[in-house]
Parts: structure tokens; sequence; C-alpha cells
């Protein structure tokens, strides 16, 4: 059983990208299959789709190149099971200047830190992508 299925997510797109793997696939999840897309929409991946095998949703991600570089330089899981970090709009991390993203879960939705910041809207912050 899996305790933390977002670390998870973020763990086999950072092993797949260090493998040059083209695609990963992981068991889908409204979380996940959103903060997929938020990666798609940003351009740390290429495409996103979603497929149903009988009662189970499976999330293929089609991860992206700069040549032979990945364009997802690091990812951190901010917050955990154990400990849970929330912040105010004013307080959300800027990644690398604003030139990477932190995804945070609001009360509107799960998005990125500068949307939230422009909403004003704090939450629980995530992760950290560069």
């Amino acid at each position: 059983m899996i305790t933390d299925p977002i670390s998870d997510f973020l763990t086999r797109i950072a092993n797949a990208q260090a493998a040059r793997h083209d695609t990963v696939e992981v068991p889908s999840s409204r979380m996940k299959y959103t903060i997929a897309k938020i990666l798609e929409r940003e351009g740390f991946v290429a495409a996103v789709s979603e497929r149903a095998d009988g009662p189970k949703k499976t999330l293929t991600v089609a991860l992206k190149y700069d040549g032979s570089e990945p364009m997802i330089r690091s990812l951190k899981r901010v917050s955990k099971p154990g400990k849970r970090v929330y912040r105010r709009a004013t307080e959300l991390p800027r990644v690398l200047s604003d030139l990477g993203i932190a995804i945070v879960s609001t009360s509107a939705g799960i998005m990125t830190n500068k949307d939230a910041r422009r909403r004003k809207l704090g939450g629980e912050v995530l992760c950290e992508i560069t």
C-alpha cells in the first residue's frame, strides 16, 4: 500500500526521465491528473492522457526533453503526510525566482503558486518543480 501517492507519482516521473523513457504510466486519480495537466500547461511534459482499463484508470505522461536534457530538472515534495506545509498567499514560495513552479492545493482547486498569488489564495504547498 502506498501512503503518499503524490510522492510516488513524482518519483516515477523523475525515474522515467533519468532512464530517458518517452512515457510513464501511473495509476490515475483526480489529483494526479490535475498535477499532470499543470505540468503540461507549464511546458514540463509533452502530453497527458487518461485511459480506463476496466474499473481502474491509468494516467500516461509523455515526457519532454530539451535535446538530451529532461525539461524537469528537479521535483521536490514539500508537504508530506507526516508534515503538512500550508502557506498564505503572501508567503507562497518563489521557486528559482519564479522560473520554476510550486503546485498548491487551495480552496479553489489545485494551481501553480503564480496563479494562487494572483488570486490571493493560500493553501497546502504540494511540490516544487524546476
